[in-house]
């Protein structure tokens, strides 16, 4: 098919070369030889009338056009998806949809596990990819790569739609034996404690860690760091440390594992847990249906999610 002397084909292969930047990556991605890959990029610089990719050492790097052609053809691919090539589905035990939800483990936890189990006795056929959001999660959305990405407020694109799920509290967890503590914890307690504290990405960046320093210029003595929400309470059985976590999590860990739950020595701010999509799946019954879905189970009653 063209349209204005284009083949809309070679949008395709223009997606993937700017997302890869790379002959060889690309080639494999669409079931191509590398030299085919390669008269493919002739082509659409003859159209554009611009090299698009230039070798630059070992790497190949956009132009100018190049960069401003990103968005607006991964958008016009998606548009084609979602409103074209997509069938509608009449009845939702029938669907094949496959759903990508970028979320953390936390969010696993306590909401998204729920919904699955009740998603697969309603639609046996549907599956799920759940991935762990990382320092490119918000390109990801951008480019249509997650159909729904669950996140706090900050992490969520404000050019695509949202919507408030459910707003969370941080509490602190120690072992159940711990005679150190009683039923409150004072600042000057939890400061001289040893922390179990979660980090994430390159940056290992802690939020509390942030807020602390910001507010009273002092970092709490992390003795044991780990990279998911999960472990936090496993860490501190059998010791003095505290590990502060949201509550919901805590909650859910208290039934199962020998903790005291304690309410922080001062009051730490409340975080809001909201879903995104792309603007394109914004239409999309199914994504709709889903977050439906969501929605319902951030309000029913015996619900892990109703903390």
């Amino acid at each position: 098919m063209r349209f204005k002397h284009l083949d809309l084909n070679l949008l395709v292969a223009l997606d993937v070369l700017l997302e890869e930047q790379n002959i060889t990556r690309a080639a494999a991605r669409l079931h191509m030889t590398q030299s085919a890959t390669s008269g493919v990029l002739g082509r659409l610089r003859t159209y554009f009338e611009d090299d698009l990719l230039v070798q630059v050492g070992r790497k190949m790097m956009p132009t100018p056009l190049a960069k401003e052609l990103e968005i607006p053809v991964r958008e016009v691919l998606l548009k084609i998806q979602t409103s074209i090539t997509a069938k509608p589905v009449h009845d939702i035990a029938d669907s094949k949809r496959h759903f990508r939800v970028m979320a953390s483990d936390y969010l696993i936890s306590v909401l998204f596990a729920e919904v699955v189990r009740e998603v697969n006795q309603q639609a046996p056929h549907i599956t799920f990819e759940l991935l762990s959001p990382g320092e490119t999660a918000t390109e990801m959305l951008m480019r249509g790569e997650v159909d729904l990405m669950i996140a706090p407020e900050h992490f969520i694109a404000k050019e695509h739609p949202s919507q408030l799920l459910f707003d969370e509290q941080h509490v602190c967890v120690v072992c159940a034996d711990n005679q150190e503590i009683g039923e409150r914890l004072t600042l000057e307690q939890y400061m001289d404690m040893g922390h179990v504290g979660v980090a994430f990405g390159r940056n290992r960046t802690l939020g509390i860690e942030e807020w602390f320093m910001s507010q009273y210029g002092c970092k709490r003595r992390l003795e044991v760091l780990t990279h998911d929400f999960n472990t936090l309470p496993q860490l501190v059985i059998g010791t003095r440390r505290i590990a502060t976590m949201h509550n919901r999590l805590a909650q859910l860990y208290a039934r199962s594992l020998p903790l005291r739950i304690l309410p922080p020595p001062v009051e730490l701010p409340t975080m809001q847990e909201h879903m995104s999509w792309h603007r394109s799946l914004d239409r999309d019954p199914m994504l709709r249906w889903l977050r439906e879905k969501l929605v319902d189970m951030t309000s029913r009653p015996g619900s892990a999610v109703i903390a």
